[in-house]
């Protein structure tokens, strides 16, 4: 669809990069590569300002609390997208988890980022364009079931702070707490 631009998929797991490079090679694509790597290491790949764009689309939510750094939207991470992502980058998130959604949200405020879009439910908004109606197959699962596609789009445009990552990490521990309050009156 956009022959002009340059496409690179980073994971770990072997068998998603063989089935995308399969793909290009019998597609004929010549604008895609592919990294087999742990996403912790993905700022050693690229020079700074070399990237324009980065999707993440149906990531593992790490739904628990303990594993909250481990999100792809996760302070952490973003500070190493910083890295390489250029000035006026974006990075979009395409997920089917709400807790997702709504983590990514309360990153982008709390950080005071620049929230570019935000679709709640981009099909049953009819916001599904050329490049948001584009499927990966972990969407066409609906890992989640609550067949509700979420869209994020922002700019890494500031500085993370540190001590910001605590203030995070209280308040979803706040609500992991209520929600498990809540789970306890349901279970009496």
């Amino acid at each position: 669809m956009y022959p002009e631009g340059n496409f690179i998929g980073m994971d770990i797991k072997g068998n998603r990069i063989w089935k995308g490079a399969k793909t290009a090679l019998e597609e004929g694509l010549k604008n895609v590569a592919f990294i087999r790597s742990q996403i912790e290491q993905v700022a050693n790949y690229f020079a700074p300002d070399e990237i324009s764009d980065i999707w993440i689309t149906f990531p593992d939510p790490q739904l628990r609390s303990s594993k909250m750094k481990k999100r792809l939207t996760h302070p952490r991470f973003l500070r190493l997208y910083q890295q390489f992502l250029a000035q006026k980058g974006r990075v979009h998130l395409k997920t089917d988890s709400p807790d997702l959604y709504n983590f990514t949200k309360a990153v982008i405020e709390l950080y005071e980022l620049m929230l570019i879009t935000d679709y709640d439910d981009i099909y049953g908004l009819g916001k599904a364009n050329e490049i948001l109606s584009i499927k990966t197959h972990y969407e066409g699962l609906d890992i989640a079931g609550v067949q509700k596609v979420h869209y994020l789009c922002f700019q890494l445009d500031k500085p993370l702070p540190l001590d910001k990552d605590k203030v995070l990490r209280a308040l979803f521990d706040a609500v992991e707490k209520q929600a498990d309050e809540k789970a306890d009156k349901l279970r009496q």
